[in-house]
């Protein structure tokens, strides 16, 4: 039976998993955003599970319906028959997305449909499914954009990327469906088939050499998974998957018998070769891919290799220690590059177009890939004897002035008229951080924010009617123009792409540079990380929040809840707390705010620093506090907590139990995040409550005044 599935993917690579598909004789295959919608039947399904390279999940939709609220979402879920797909002793799982919804919580989300689910069984024989975050029978995928709902089996169960094959991340590698992207865009598949070699100079854990090499041996990448979504799934044909598993097998031990011409991985780091020559024997390839201990000064090609592609993910600093050192290291790479294997094709990934520069050779192709949120140029050279190599002392990496289009122009008018307002404005405050642009023009939907002699740059999402296109040459339009109108060199930008939230989302990896830097406010010093977060350590819309603690204080006993980064205590001491406590639950999080409080010449070990989910902490808490900072998150369910936390629904209950703390004549204040809360007076009586949102707002957050709320409350 024919039905519709839908494989997702990274952005960048819908048009290669397009053709991917095509390939596997999928039908209807149509490209849409961060993914490709395809027909075919079961069989087809399952073969894209075992035999893609580049989709991250196969979902099977259920059904679409409109959901304007969760009783809705509910009511709609119980319609379906869920004894037709698991059983009463099954375990699932639900994940969510939301673009444009009115239900604005993905972890609620999720949740009703988990209790439809159960409600369902419960009511027909009085037992229920179970749920399992980890490999459950059933996976859900519910999907909800502009209020209509998609609900899917998630076929794959888990991210496709993950192969089988890895033990060891070592240096943050790159994704397997990113590198296989890679190796696809520059042409692999048709290098190895005409005899070509493979050489990876800064292999790390072997990433791209494996992918290389299951793609030389035709070895499905999924073979050596031992979970796919579909396995406890009632309408999953056994017979028809072990026929898919038995040709894939058929077709790798062919593949495993041709010649393959040599494919190398080379590192200075002996503990990533180890790793990667246990990858190596994971995934049956120990005989096909060699690795070696060696560093980039002393690469060669593999011996008795004349011609192939030599491709590389050059490092963003861990190995090399300080940044500074990079534009030399790439510059080195061009130079094995061009005189150790001339006539062979060369990729190159990177995040910053001016070491992409200092490498020195021109690029006669140039990819737009995102590793996760972060913008990155797959550079690809000929290295061909007309492609002279250029040293960096003959100008390699200098960047080449090109004149703005109108756009872009546009966008730089407005940059520097910001910048003429809030310069001086930042110098008076003592503030090296700032919100310098913030969508000003519809147009130009970014934020843009100065961080001393560095930018964070936050693209936001795109309507989906918005022209993909059109879209990512306003974005070049923008990168074009920051360089300039700041005097910055391009790797002083760095990229990120805002979206609609996914539970605790924004505080997780977006990379592992680990890099701190240095920043003032007023008189107060913060470290924050431009790279490995899509926030920054430090919520600059807060500023006037925190220097309101500063003045409040003096004298007495705070209290930070969901304190991040601890900016608030540091505030706080500067303005003379006789003692602070500090609680979140992130041990990340509040090393950092050691941190911090020890660059203001505070000593940490004199402060209360509590690693606990602030909202059971609360519950037993005692002592009284004389001024307490309350900032949770919109919505939250992380694996630590034992509940989920919506704020519109468990405000009263929070700030109840919160202003127990306060000793008398104590404040506190609470701030939040969600544009449409409603702060419910009635249900809290007994409280005086000033709203003191407006007067929070600062200068450079003029133009996006619903960036928070805030009060200020206290006892009557």
């Amino acid at each position: 039976m024919q039905q519709q599935y839908f494989a997702t993917a990274a952005l960048g690579l819908e048009p290669l998993l397009a053709t991917e598909l095509e390939n596997m004789g999928a039908a209807d295959v149509k490209q849409e955003r961060a993914g490709v919608r395809f027909s075919g039947d079961l069989e087809m399904a399952y073969h894209a599970c075992l035999w893609s390279r580049l989709a991250n999940r196969v979902l099977l939709p259920l059904a679409n319906f409109a959901a304007l609220d969760a009783d809705q979402l509910y009511d709609e879920v119980l319609k379906v028959d869920w004894s037709e797909h698991l059983a009463v002793t099954s375990t699932l799982a639900v994940d969510c997305t939301l673009v444009s919804s009115k239900i604005n919580h993905t972890r609620y989300g999720a949740l009703r449909v988990k209790d439809a689910i159960v409600d369902q069984f419960r009511s027909r024989s009085g037992e229920r499914p179970s749920v399992s975050v980890e490999r459950p029978d059933v996976r859900l995928n519910l999907h909800i954009y502009k209020d209509q709902a998609t609900l899917s089996i998630d076929l794959s169960g888990d991210s496709l990327h993950r192969r089988g094959y890895r033990i060891d991340g070592v240096h943050a590698p790159l994704k397997e469906t990113l590198a296989a992207a890679i190796l696809i865009r520059a042409g692999w598949p048709d290098i190895c088939a005409a005899g070509g070699a493979l050489v990876d100079p800064l292999c790390g854990s072997g990433t791209l050499p494996l992918e290389a090499g299951l793609i030389a041996t035709d070895t499905a990448p999924g073979l050596l998974r031992s979970y796919f979504g579909f396995t406890g799934w009632k309408q999953h044909d056994v017979a028809a998957w072990d026929a898919v598993v038995e040709a894939a097998r058929q077709r790798q031990a062919r593949g495993l018998e041709r010649k393959i011409a040599p494919i190398v991985g080379y590192d200075s780091d002996h503990r990533a070769i180890k790793a990667a020559w246990q990858h190596a024997q994971n995934a049956g390839l120990d005989k096909v891919i060699h690795f070696e201990r060696r560093t980039l000064r002393e690469f060669t090609p593999p011996a008795g290799a004349s011609t192939g592609l030599l491709v590389a993910n050059p490092p963003y600093g861990e190995r090399l220690g300080v940044a500074s050192e990079l534009p030399v290291f790439y510059n080195l790479l061009g130079e094995k590059m061009a005189k150790q294997c001339p006539g062979w094709h060369a990729a190159v990934i990177t995040s910053s177009p001016q070491l992409g520069r200092s490498i020195g050779l021109r690029a006669g192709k140039i990819n737009v890939l995102y590793n996760g949120a972060l913008k990155c140029q797959l550079l690809q050279f000929d290295l061909e004897d007309s492609n002279h190599w250029q040293s960096l002392e003959d100008g390699a990496g200098k960047a080449v002035k090109k004149k703005l289009s109108a756009g872009a122009e546009m966008f730089a008018n407005r940059l520097r008229k910001n910048s003429k307002k809030l310069k001086k404005w930042a110098g008076r405050e003592k503030i090296d951080c700032y919100r310098l642009y913030d969508a000003d023009l519809p147009e130009y939907a970014v934020a843009v924010d100065l961080y001393g002699d560095e930018v964070h740059l936050q693209e936001y999402r795109a309507p989906k009617e918005i022209d993909e296109h059109k879209s990512a040459e306003r974005l070049r339009d923008v990168q074009d123009a920051l360089p300039l109108v700041l005097d910055l060199p391009a790797d002083k930008i760095h990229l990120k792409i805002r979206q609609q939230q996914k539970g605790n989302w924004q505080y997780e990896k977006q990379a592992r540079r680990g890099v701190l830097k240095e920043v003032q406010e007023g008189n107060c010093k913060f470290l924050v990380n431009l790279t490995d977060y899509l926030d920054t350590g430090l919520f600059l819309d807060h500023r006037l929040t925190r220097q309101l603690i500063q003045q409040m204080a003096g004298g007495g006993r705070f209290l930070n809840l969901f304190a991040y980064t601890g900016a608030a205590t540091v505030h706080a001491l500067m303005g003379g707390a006789l003692t602070t406590t500090t609680v979140d639950m992130s041990k990340t999080y509040l090393s950092w705010a050691e941190k911090n409080i020890a660059l203001n010449h505070f000593d940490p070990a004199d402060e209360e620093i509590i690693q606990a989910d602030c909202l059971s902490w609360i519950e037993t808490a005692t002592g009284e506090y004389d001024l307490i900072f309350l900032d949770p998150p919109t919505f939250s369910n992380s694996k630590g907590m034992d509940a989920t936390f919506d704020v519109q629904r468990d405000h009263v209950s929070l700030l109840q139990k919160t202003v127990r703390l306060l000793s008398p004549g104590g404040a506190l204040i609470f701030s939040n995040n969600l544009r449409k809360f409603n702060m419910d007076r009635e249900a809290l009586t007994g409280l005086d409550i000033e709203d003191m949102s407006a007067k929070t707002i600062p200068l450079d957050f003029e133009r996006n005044p619903r960036i928070h709320n805030c009060w200020l409350i206290k006892r009557s």
